[in-house]
This record gives structure tokens, C-alpha cells and sequence, in this order.
């Protein structure tokens, strides 16, 4: 007889083992692998003795294909994407639920059917009604968008190819199942199979597919890590659903770059494309001891922001620390930085650090504008509103320079501002007056 195989698969990343085991190796979760079925053992050898089927070609002999893209008629959107929709690409957008990844690919489905593109909704999760109402509302109802309530996904393809749609929208991809594979829903065996049948349709017949994903608490893309390897483009949806501000970070991109982000806004007809984003993240009102402002760079495009810091004395042995789109490890050692040079005591403050608007911040650039604030509010002097703090501090006090400083004080220009504190003035002149601080002892001054 024929001595059976067995085959483990881990239901939370997909890892494979020859054997049962309490706990996945790779990822470390608990009770997680499945025995998988003789049937799908055998699907995996069929589908890897057909990838090594293929020749290999000289570079030389391969052919460029142009690639097609056409606008999503959101301009935030198509700067993400990297300038626009590729025909036959499969994207991937996952964020926590509420914060939009629905609204915003019905309200552009519904643009791209007003333009006379056969766009298909397909729906795991709402009825046609409850969508026909959310279209009425961002007013995206057109003849050329097409709705569809299925979970099945051989259903899903007959329909897909029949009447040769250009977009499709599926919401969301852990409600998706194939007859052929014996699990529920949403776990790794069924998503692996249901992304690689879209992929395969995406690339055949040229149509552009966007699966929305569930995240985790973690806030991850639920389900296999494969998932991520196997689509065009990764998309992240940020923000607070209480908030109107909402920002789209692109993680993975094979048609563009990663570096720019969407920003957009939600109003009553849906998520629209923020104008004039640095009026969302600060405002020139009154002046107010712990305000600073610096200018960030997300991707190509510079933010003014506005960095607010609280120092109050502690009534406790060991005061708080808390920060708000600052990272707390880096706000740490930023105060560890003023006890060291300035000799100022914060050992007994509690020190509380926020970012306007909702951002967080993920470069170093804004050292300079949290140490100001601080200096302000512990000294509960006013700093100027017309002036940036733009520089990275170091661990022994000294003020670097930071990338792209052209656009951040052109961006200055544009909303009035006439001092920019820097770790080094610019070759180009500009209209911004700057001043040179090549230490963190130099703030000071500025109180």
C-alpha cells in the first residue's frame, strides 16, 4: 500500500509542515494548522509541476509591454497608484472598518460608469438595496454599473468574463469561497485560491481588480501573507472614522512608486480628494505656549504641521509619557537629550505630545519642532507662529539636516510663513528667511 502523505497548513500565514505541531513556527500562533484534504495536496503538486514547465528566455528576447492606464477620476487616488488604474492589475486595500475602503471604490465605480466603463460590484457583505442607497447618497448611479450579490466564485467569474467588464470591485475577499476548495471562508486554503483565480482573470482578459480586505487587531491584512505577495498593489486606509481626515499609504506597488500618499475627506457625498491638504493639519489662530510648527514630507508632497506638547508637573514617582502621531520610543530619548544638555529636570514632568490633524509621523525631520514645543510649554513662553522648526536632532544634542528642503520651505511660501529655524541654510535662495542652529542648545534662543 501506498504510504499516505500528510500535509499541515497554518490558518493564520499559510506556513506548510509535514507534521502537526501545537504552535506555527512562523508565526507563533496556537492551534493553528489543518490537515489538509488528498485533494488539495494534489491541486499543490499539479499547480508547482506546471511552474516548472516553463523555459527560461534571455533577457534580451523578452518583449516591453506598454503599460495602459486610465484615471480613477480621484486625483488623490491616481497619485497613490502612480498615476492611475493599470488595465488587468489586481489591487489590494485593507483598513479598520468605517474608514472608507467601501465608500471610496463605489464612488469611483460609480465615475468610471458615468464615463462609460462597464464597472462590477461584487458583494459578499451588503444586499443590492443597502448599496443602491449608499450610491443614491455619493450620487454614483449609472446604467454602466453593474451590481452583483455572490459569494461562489466560479458564479462570480461566468458573470465577470460574459459581458466583458473593464473594473471590478469585490468586497471583500474573506467572503469569497470555491466549491473546489473543502474549507470555509475566509481562511488561508480559500483566500490563496480565490486571489489566485482573480489574478489569473485580471491578467487574462485585462481587467482591473480591487479586493477589499479585512484587517486584523494587529492591523494586518487578515488572512495568509501570501495574499500580499501575489497582488499588483497594497493599499492602506488610515485615519480615525470619527475624524474626517483619511489617509491612503501604498505599501506595495509594481506599476509606480510607494513613497506618496492620498489624502482625502469625508464629506456628505462621500470620500473626495483634499485640495489644499495643509489647511487640514493646522490653522494660524492665536498664539499659545507649547505650539510648534515644522513641515513634513509624505512621499513628494510636504505637510505644515502643528506639534502641540503638555508639561505639568507630576504628582507621581514615575511621570507619563504619552504621544499622540509621535513615536514614544523617539519622544524617550528626545527628553533624555534636555535632561543630558540642558540639564533641565523633566524627571518630574508629565510630558504629553500630539499631532494636529490626525497624522503620524514617520520621518525625523519634526525632532526639532517637538523639542521647541516642550521648551515652550515647560517654560510656558510663546513661540511665533510665522516661524518652522525643521531639522533632526541627534543623541548628542547636534541638529541634522533633512531631505528635500527646497519643497518644505516652498510649501512655507504658499501659506505665509517668514522664518524656518534649519540645521543648514539652502543653496537656493528663497523667500523664507532661514536660520542656521547646529545644536539643540540653540532652541534657546528662540524662547
Amino acid at each position: 500500500m501506498a504510504k499516505k502523505t500528510s500535509l499541515f497548513e497554518c490558518q493564520h500565514c499559510g506556513f506548510q509542515s509535514s507534521k502537526w505541531q501545537g504552535r506555527c513556527t512562523n508565526c507563533g500562533t496556537w492551534d493553528s494548522l489543518v490537515e489538509l484534504k488528498a485533494s488539495q495536496i494534489k491541486d499543490l503538486k499539479v499547480m508547482r509541476d506546471v511552474q516548472t514547465s516553463s523555459k527560461p528566455l534571455p533577457i534580451t528576447e523578452v518583449s516591453f509591454e506598454d503599460i495602459e492606464r486610465f484615471s480613477s477620476t480621484q486625483e488623490e487616488f491616481d497619485i497613490v497608484l502612480g498615476g492611475g488604474i493599470v488595465r488587468g492589475g489586481l489591487y489590494l486595500i485593507g483598513g479598520s472598518p468605517g474608514v472608507g475602503k467601501s465608500t471610496l471604490l463605489l464612488k469611483v465605480s460609480g465615475s468610471l460608469a458615468k464615463k462609460g466603463q462597464k464597472v462590477l460590484y461584487v458583494s459578499g457583505e451588503e444586499s443590492a438595496s443597502q448599496i443602491k442607497m449608499r450610491a443614491n447618497r455619493l450620487d454614483c448611479v449609472d446604467e454602466h454599473l453593474f451590481l452583483l450579490n455572490e459569494i461562489e466564485l466560479n458564479i462570480i467569474k461566468t458573470h465577470l468574463v460574459s459581458k466583458e467588464f473593464e473594473v471590478c470591485i469585490i468586497d471583500s475577499i474573506q467572503t469569497i469561497f470555491s466549491e473546489s476548495i473543502m474549507s470555509a471562508p475566509g481562511s488561508v486554503s480559500q483566500v490563496r485560491e480565490v486571489t489566485f483565480e482573480l489574478m489569473r482573470l485580471a491578467k487574462e482578459y485585462g481587467i482591473a481588480i480591487f479586493i477589499i480586505g479585512h484587517i486584523t487587531k494587529e492591523g494586518s491584512i487578515a488572512g495568509p501573507r501570501v495574499l500580499e505577495h501575489m497582488v499588483d498593489c497594497v493599499l492602506y486606509f488610515e485615519g480615525d472614522p470619527s475624524s474626517e481626515l483619511r489617509i491612503l499609504r501604498g505599501f506595495k506597488n509594481r506599476f509606480g512608486t510607494t513613497s506618496d500618499v492620498g489624502i482625502f475627506e469625508m464629506k456628505q457625498n462621500g470620500l473626495v480628494s483634499a485640495k489644499n491638504a495643509s489647511k487640514l493639519f493646522f490653522s494660524q489662530k492665536r498664539k499659545a505656549a507649547g505650539s510648534a510648527i515644522t513641515v513634513l514630507l509624505e512621499g513628494s508632497r510636504a505637510l505644515i504641521l502643528e506639534i502641540q506638547a503638555l508639561v505639568s508637573e507630576s504628582s507621581f514617582a514615575n511621570p507619563k509619557r504619552a504621544a499622540t502621531g509621535f513615536e514614544i520610543n523617539r519622544l524617550n530619548m528626545l527628553l533624555a537629550l534636555l535632561e543630558k544638555k540642558l540639564d533641565i529636570p523633566l524627571k518630574g514632568y508629565d510630558v504629553f505630545i500630539n499631532v494636529t490633524g490626525g497624522i503620524k509621523i514617520s520621518e525625523t525631520s519634526a525632532d526639532l519642532a517637538v523639542v521647541a514645543a516642550i521648551l515652550s510649554s515647560l517654560h510656558n513662553r510663546v513661540l511665533n507662529n510665522d516661524v518652522a522648526f525643521i531639522g533632526e536632532v541627534s543623541l548628542i544634542g547636534d541638529i541634522r539636516e533633512v531631505s528635500n528642503i527646497d519643497a518644505r520651505l516652498k510649501e512655507m511660501e504658499n501659506y505665509g510663513f517668514k522664518n524656518a529655524i534649519l540645521a543648514k541654510k539652502p543653496a537656493q535662495k528663497s523667500a523664507i528667511k532661514c536660520y542656521e542652529a547646529g545644536e539643540v542648545t540653540k532652541i534657546l534662543d528662540w524662547m
